[in-house]
């Protein structure tokens, strides 16, 4: 197996984030353009984000447009399609790896698999 490692998957980070903040930037627009740092603002991010990740990566496609371009996908330890449920586990545990001083992205750097901590805590890989 071909592991994705961190500068990769870093780039597909940044076009994932330029793609959710333009959907969310022309939904909030279309509804009334609320405040930046609002609850509200912050739970849509989050459930934009969650939306965007767990669907993309369960799907047929296994990846998000940023993997995609990339030419990465997200499997299980045996190369497999993950399920909803998974990729939402795996999102959830984004959140963790960023809020832990964002060591848990940093692992993917230094684990031989190319994992970071959300990868580990539910079995998953990025692949080329």
């Amino acid at each position: 197996m071909n592991y994705a490692g961190f500068w990769i998957r870093f780039l597909a980070t940044l076009i994932d984030g330029i793609v959710i903040a333009t959907f969310v930037g022309i939904v909030v627009n279309l509804i009334g353009g609320a405040q930046q740092a609002s609850l509200s603002y912050s739970l849509f991010m989050l459930a934009a984000q969650w939306g965007y990740y767990s669907l993309m990566e369960s799907s047929e496609r296994q990846a998000t447009l940023g993997k995609i371009v990339l030419g990465l996908r997200v499997t299980d330890l045996q190369g497999n399609r993950i399920s909803f449920g998974k990729a939402t586990a795996r999102f959830f545990g984004k959140v963790l790896s960023g809020l832990l001083l964002f060591i848990g992205y940093i692992m993917v750097a230094f684990t031989d698999k190319k994992q970071g901590l959300h990868d580990k805590l539910v079995s998953t890989l990025v692949l080329k």
